[in-house]
């Protein structure tokens, strides 16, 4: 495989926990056991940087706290650790937006990345003060995307469009590197978007089969534009020494939700308009076969891919479970259909970011795989136990 893979890790601005948290596309939200402080994600961020992450990915919506300011707070305690900032086109005009992201850059060191969301649900964008449908959102992010994107490359824009209206506007000083731009979504109107626009493509976890068909048809879109696209996709993650050990760790997330929650989350996702969001729910049947009985396993909707996170949460849904070797052995199979970067997390954040870093990242460079910000080979491991002498020590005859 000549393909470089990037790993990016989740920055859970709602909360951390052991038990599963989230919120959003309906779901009531789920807030951790671990209030989220700032010395806590600064923490978080520095164990995603000592771990090899390129980027955390930081939420936005109603249930969190704001993207923008969280990473802003965070780009001295950190050296090399992108901030993949969550961000709604239209709750901020695109002319500010385009100066935030360049200040962003300057004061970070080119240490920005874009993770498109063009809305959830009509509820909640109503809550932020925005009325438009879910259509008129689609047509309104490009038309921000064209703005921005322009301002970035240093144009003077005026744009006079169904949704945005801008006159001469531009930018004093334009960033050095412009952002990348990743963007999810499985509707018409998000393709369309994510042609024109997008640089990464974003899809949430489902078996191999339906990744690739949604691959091969965002790659059609973008060749009618002249463009090709790159590839990630959004996972949770359980890794540990051994299969046993991981499914156990999932049976105990499991364990941590009634039925009766189950149906809750489940009848406030049904509401959702996102395609996406249905396709997570198709997982696991809406939760209809979840009873006290259920077992971790009986949710594997393909080896090591397990549904169980969706029951309670909106968006992603999916987790790969697993011993560090099969966790390497899935990430090995979805890139091979296209996929170069990985957005993952886990419960608690925190833990399961070492679990990666210190047991599947090797799994991947011992079998020749390409890791950014990771060498190849790994180096020989020289920890020591301290105050443990090397080799033993001849003991005095008693």
């Amino acid at each position: 495989m000549s393909t470089t893979l990037t790993f990016h890790w989740f920055l859970p601005t709602s909360g951390d926990s052991r038990g599963i948290v989230g919120g959003g596309h309906g779901a009531a939200a789920r807030s951790g056991d671990r209030p989220i402080e700032l010395p806590y994600l600064t923490q978080l961020a520095l164990a995603a940087e000592l771990n090899g992450f390129e980027s955390v990915l930081t939420p936005t919506g109603q249930w969190c706290e704001d993207a923008w300011i969280t990473d802003a707070a965070l780009i001295d305690a950190t050296e090399r650790l992108k901030f993949l900032v969550a961000l709604r086109p239209g709750l901020v005009s695109p002319t500010l937006s385009a100066q935030m992201a360049a200040t962003f850059q300057r004061y970070s060191g080119n240490r920005l990345l874009i993770n498109v969301v063009t809305g959830g649900e009509d509820n909640e964008q109503r809550a932020f003060g925005d009325h438009l449908n879910k259509a008129q959102r689609y047509a309104r992010c490009g038309e921000f995307l064209d703005i921005v994107t322009r301002l970035w490359r240093g144009e003077t824009v005026t744009h006079r469009g169904q949704h945005l209206s801008v006159e001469n506007a531009s930018l004093t000083r334009v960033p050095d590197v412009i952002p990348q731009v990743l963007f999810g979504g499985s509707s018409a109107p998000a393709g369309d978007v994510a042609a024109r626009y997008a640089d990464l493509y974003l899809t949430w976890g489902e078996p191999p089969a339906p990744v690739q068909q949604k691959i091969d048809w965002i790659n059609s879109l973008a060749s009618t534009h002249g463009r090709t696209l790159g590839h990630g996709i959004r996972f949770h993650v359980i890794a540990r020494d051994t299969s046993e050990e991981a499914w156990a760790a999932a049976g105990k997330l499991l364990r941590g939700i009634s039925p009766e929650q189950v149906r809750q989350a489940q009848a406030g996702l049904q509401s959702s308009q996102s395609e996406g969001q249905r396709r997570m729910a198709a997982l696991h049947g809406r939760g209809s076969t979840f009873h006290a009985g259920t077992v971790a396993r009986d949710l594997e909707i393909h080896p090591n891919v397990w549904a169980g996170v969706g029951l309670v949460r909106g968006g992603a849904g999916t987790a790969l479970v697993g011993s560090y070797g099969e966790v390497a052995d899935r990430i090995i199979e979805y890139s091979g259909l296209g996929l170069s970067d990985f957005v993952l997390s886990g419960y608690p954040d925190l833990e399961e970011a070492y679990h990666f870093g210190e047991g599947v990242i090797p799994q991947l460079l011992r079998r020749g795989i390409r890791v950014r910000n990771h060498e190849d080979p790994p180096r020989p491991s020289t920890a020591r136990v301290p105050f443990v002498p090397a080799t033993p020590q001849p003991q005095p005859v008693s």
